[in-house]
C-alpha cells in the first residue's frame, strides 16, 4: 500500500496513528508494534519522504493541515471514507488500493495464535 501511494505523488507523507489512537480505534491489545518502531520502519523506506503521527482515531485533522493532493486508502475504507470530504474540500482526491489477501495485521495475529 505504501509503495502504491508513492507512485501517486512527488512527495509521500505517511501519517501513522499513535499507539493510544490505535488502542481506542482497534483494540486495547493493539498496536503490535509501538509507534516509534513503526515510524522508523516507514522512514527507512526509500520512497517515503516524511513520517508523522496523529493521536485522533481518524485522520481528518491532520489531513486538514497537510491538504494532500492525493490521499491513499485501503479498499476496506472505500472512496467515500470518512475523511473524503476533508481531502476533496482542499482540492485533493482519494486513491484506493486493493488489499492483498492475508496481509493484514489481524491475519498475522491469527497465524501466530495457531503456532502457539
Amino acid at each position: 500500500m505504501i509503495f502504491e501511494a508513492s507512485k501517486q505523488a512527488d512527495v509521500l507523507i505517511v501519517a501513522l496513528n499513535t499507539d493510544s489512537s490505535i488502542k481506542r480505534y482497534k483494540s486495547p491489545d493493539r498496536p503490535i508494534v509501538p509507534l516509534e518502531n513503526r515510524m522508523a520502519m516507514m522512514a527507512a523506506l526509500e520512497f517515503v519522504d516524511y513520517v508523522t503521527s496523529f493521536d485522533e482515531t481518524d485522520p481528518k485533522i491532520i489531513l486538514e493541515i497537510i491538504q494532500p493532493d492525493v490521499h491513499v486508502n485501503g479498499a476496506e475504507y472505500g472512496a467515500e471514507c470518512l475523511e473524503a470530504d476533508v481531502v476533496k474540500k482542499a482540492g485533493g482526491r482519494i486513491h484506493i488500493v486493493d488489499l492483498i489477501p492475508g496481509q493484514s495485521t489481524t491475519n498475522l495475529v491469527e497465524k501466530i495464535k495457531l503456532c502457539v
